[in-house]
């Protein structure tokens, strides 16, 4: 479900990323998102944290539409496998794999 199918056209766009993240952490849906910086924004991260969300974050602001979707298509065993477990965490979706951001690797 996309921010405005949830929400509504122009709610969408006023929406806190907070606050989303929140809403479909409730509903149990995993975060698909483009944002290179979320992983450096403490009310994201806390969000993230504190209800336990399942991220995974195209980090990359110079692609299309279509090769972000491409992205998520590729990896998406690799995302399925992932929400099997518990978050928090932010994965990295990257072009053959997915990475973790956070918490970051030991």
């Amino acid at each position: 479900m996309t921010l405005a199918e949830h929400y509504g056209v122009p709610d969408d766009e006023r929406v806190l990323d907070s606050q989303w993240i929140q809403d479909a952490a409730e509903h149990g849906w995993p975060v698909l998102m483009k944002d290179k910086r979320v992983r450096y924004r403490r009310a994201e991260i806390d969000a993230v944290i504190q209800y336990q969300s399942q991220c995974f974050v195209i980090t990359r602001g110079d692609l299309s539409s279509g090769e972000m979707a491409s992205r998520f298509l590729t990896v998406r065993r690799a995302i399925f496998e992932a929400v099997t477990r518990p978050g928090p965490y932010i994965y990295a979706v990257q072009s053959d794999r997915i990475d973790r951001l956070y918490p970051p690797p030991s």
